[in-house]
């Protein structure tokens, strides 16, 4: 089975549909049969930080809504966060562009360290209130889950990795893709937003068992025709 996660590093509900689908499939009994693999989506195109000015304000300026009430908005996000073991810290929360760590996690999962750099970013966005536009820090913290720093400088210095984002952005966008987290299972049964472990656990199961009784390819054959053809044993 093959899933892939269309996702962006500030986008909290993002890392709860992660953990969520993480603690699914370690109740899957076919887990080690599952590729997952995370695909690049921007919330925020145009998103920039400004020293000095914190996330609610920054926030509530981009989205026109008054600042207690993204308080109020944030710390209910946080407490969903709370119930699969994350501890979110939206007080020091930078606000920042995410293309180039975009870049950065296709470098590193041609590295094989996808999975390790997207649970990393991740987690120094939200709890350790890293800024993610910073090449600094992107070099500091592909580092620490084994990547090659100059190479990673090289990477954001270039342009490296810009098309294969871009791709990805622009497959969601034929998808219709509205919002992320996005789940797609074989390529062929979406699940959107960040649902409780149990409904990722039901898709698991039910995708399993639709893909284990089609065969992979539909014949054509006419039903009552005669062909030759071959095998390990002979020909016929």
């Amino acid at each position: 089975m093959k899933i892939e996660v269309w996702s962006d590093f500030v986008c909290p509900f993002c890392y709860i549909g992660k953990r969520r689908l993480e603690n699914a499939m370690e109740k899957f009994p076919h887990k080690e049969q599952v590729t997952l693999e995370y695909k690049s989506y921007q919330l925020d195109p145009t998103a920039e930080h400004i020293p000095g000015k914190n996330f609610y304000e920054t926030f509530s300026e981009l989205k026109g809504i008054p600042l207690e009430q993204v308080k109020t908005m944030n710390q209910q996000v946080g407490q969903q966060a709370a119930t699969v073991g994350l501890n979110y810290n939206f007080d020091d929360m930078k606000y920042a562009n995410t293309f180039d760590a975009h870049r950065v996690a296709k470098y590193a999962e041609e590295k094989g360290k996808g999975k390790e750099v997207t649970e990393r970013f991740l987690h120094a966005y939200f709890t350790e209130s890293e800024l993610l536009s910073d090449y600094d820090t992107l070099i500091k913290l592909a580092a620490e889950v084994d990547l090659d720093k100059e190479e990673v400088e090289h990477v954001l210095q270039s342009d490296k990795y810009r098309n294969k984002v871009n791709e990805d952005i622009d497959v969601a966008r034929q998808i219709g893709v509205q919002g992320v987290p996005f789940f797609v299972f074989n390529e062929k049964y979406a699940v959107s937003g960040a649902q409780p472990a149990e409904v990722f656990e039901e898709v698991l199961n039910k995708v399993w068992e639709e893909e284990k009784e089609k065969p992979i390819l539909q014949s054509l054959n006419p039903k009552k025709s005669k062909t030759s053809f071959c095998t390990d044993e002979g020909c016929n």
